[in-house]
């Protein structure tokens, strides 16, 4: 029987790259299901292409043409965040597949995970914002989440069969698109400069995440939550070949690594699959055509963001909300070319100073949590 799936932002990135998975294993995996923010014209094209049953798109000043599109088609055509969440639970599929960007995932991920539904998750906001809530709501419907960030699915294959404590995640980091360029010049990077990651082929919003160090922050925050280690036993390496996606560290002293090409199709096929493998004959990696892989510190200087994001995750709470939020915004700022580069952070900074926190947070106090950290994200921006 083929796996019934949903697929989340299925216009992105990690979307399209999931849609190479189930073209290239059709006997697998059956898509019902399709959603996106705003490009209604890749959306019809992929309906119809895997004859979806339904569709929504969030942006609803989109549904009129979606709809016009898909005119003639039995896939019914759904618009708002709302209709998103809804699809995400809805009865005749499987397994969803979170690979929305931002604190709009959230909603989606709690309407999967409460309807006992197979959640492979691209969307580390929604453990980041609201971590100790989702891990909780997927533990009473006993529904479990396979990741698809590289780093945590690398983790999660070092972990697979072992029984002995872990002393360290060593999650590792190329250092993003302007690791070669000095603190000092960073005031004047450009949108265009940022964009320009070396090894991996990603969104906008991620791109420049990776470039700040936030996502890798944000990805300190998911691994603590997914598999239940410390802020102080997460360590981050920097690792600009990014060969190796992760590695764990046992009691014995023993390390784990899981290596590869930067290629997101593999760890989207393994969450697919697990505990199996997708086959994919043409990935072959040249260990001669990589002779050295290198590793160093983070300097902390340079990226301030990933210390922020560790003070969130020992703050807990709203913390981590505040600062999705803040750079949510400033980030957006950023790539309008509304903002210079530098103020990301400093908008973070800003927001955490003066946001309202809230230590045992509900779904409502994130929201409120996400709202007041873009309202004080824009108070930084025009100040």
């Amino acid at each position: 029987m083929r796996q019934r799936l949903a697929l989340l932002g299925s216009t992105g990135s990690i979307g399209e790259q999931t849609l190479d998975i189930v073209r290239e294993n059709p006997d697998l995996f059956e898509l019902r299901v399709l959603t996106a923010h705003r490009n209604w014209e890749r959306l019809a094209q992929q309906a119809r292409a895997f004859d979806a049953d339904a569709v929504a798109i969030a942006d609803e000043s989109c549904y009129a043409p979606l709809r016009d599109a898909l005119a003639g088609c039995d896939t019914k055509v759904y618009a708002g965040a709302g209709a998103v969440a809804q699809l995400a639970a809805a009865g005749d599929t499987d397994t969803v597949v979170n690979a929305l960007v931002g604190y709009a995932g959230l909603a989606p991920t709690v309407a999967a995970l409460g309807r006992g539904k197979r959640l492979a998750l691209a969307n580390k906001e929604s453990l980041v914002v609201a971590g100790e809530l989702v891990m909780r709501l997927a533990l009473e419907h006993r529904a479990p989440i396979l990741p698809i960030d590289s780093e945590h699915s690398a983790i999660f294959q070092c972990l697979a069969g072992e029984r002995a404590p872990v002393r360290r995640l060593l999650i590792t980091c190329s250092g993003g698109s302007l690791r070669d360029l000095p603190r000092e010049a960073l005031a004047d990077v450009t949108p265009e400069q940022a964009l320009r990651h070396p090894q991996w082929k990603m969104g906008a919003k991620i791109t420049i995440d990776s470039s700040t160090l936030v996502n890798k922050g944000f990805e300190v925050i998911e691994a603590h939550w997914l598999f239940g280690v410390p802020a102080e036993r997460i360590r981050v390496v920097l690792h600009p070949q990014a060969i190796v996606h992760s590695m764990v560290e046992f009691e014995d002293g023993a390390i784990k690594a899981q290596l590869g090409s930067p290629d997101m199709r593999t760890p989207i096929g393994y969450a697919l699959m697990y505990p199996d493998r997708a086959c994919r004959p043409g990935e072959q990696f040249d260990f001669t055509a990589h002779p050295q892989l290198t590793f160093g510190e983070v300097d902390r200087e340079k990226y301030p963001a990933l210390d922020l994001a560790y003070d969130c995750l020992r703050r807990g709470g709203t913390a981590a909300c505040t600062m999705n939020g803040a750079n949510e915004v400033a980030v957006a700022a950023f790539l309008e070319h509304r903002c210079r580069y530098t103020d990301i952070v400093r908008t973070i900074e800003y927001a955490l100073a003066r946001a309202t926190f809230v230590a045992g947070p509900t779904l409502d106090d994130c929201a409120e949590s996400d709202r007041e950290a873009r309202r004080l994200a824009c108070e930084a921006l025009n100040s």
